[in-house]
């Protein structure tokens, strides 16, 4: 896969990144090209999202891969779900500083959040892939879709799960979707 190079938003978004990052340890990341394997790796969510209406991302962390997706799906609203005061201020602030005003966060954990009728939800690295499926169809609407990062691949999947494999750094992972019956 051919190297994207990072400008724009999303750069000023790696920058701001690594600065928080010094202050208050958002990732294990540290270098801007670490960062930058963040931002590549949460684009490959972006074509399963695109036309998607409300979005909702849980554990959102450092923002991967909700600020890269609010970025670049200027349409879609988004909601960010983060528990962790710290990380959620630094998503308020990625928001207001970028200018994504389809970016809303909560400082909440998902048991305590009680919307049902998201068009996607996506979780990245939070959760064990098989508990955050299940989870997830909790939160979308029904025909919606959870989304979820696989590095690995798993044999426990639900039998209703799509792969849709991508390369990077000389490894393939996969965005896996599952969709909630109508």
């Amino acid at each position: 896969m051919t190297q994207r190079v990072i400008g724009g938003t999303l750069r000023n978004f790696s920058e701001l990144f690594l600065k928080w990052n010094k202050s208050i340890n958002l990732s294990a990341a540290k270098t801007t090209a670490e960062i930058d394997d963040h931002i590549i790796d949460s684009l490959h969510i972006v074509p399963h999202l695109v036309g998607r209406q409300r979005v909702l991302d849980v554990g959102s962390g450092g923002g991967f891969p909700v600020v890269v997706a609010a970025v670049e799906c200027p349409d879609t609203l988004f909601l960010a779900i983060e528990p962790v005061h710290k990380k959620h201020a630094f998503i308020r602030t990625a928001a207001r500083e970028l200018g994504l005003v389809n970016l809303e966060a909560l400082a909440i954990r998902i048991e305590d959040h009680d919307v049902r009728d998201y068009d996607a939800a996506t979780s990245r690295a939070t959760f064990d892939l098989v508990d955050w499926l299940r989870m997830g169809l909790d939160h979308v609407r029904p025909g919606g879709i959870v989304l979820g990062f696989e590095g690995i691949t798993r044999s426990d999947l639900p039998s209703a799960v799509q792969r849709h494999p991508y390369e990077l750094a000389d490894k393939t992972r996969a965005i896996v979707s599952l969709r909630k019956p109508d």
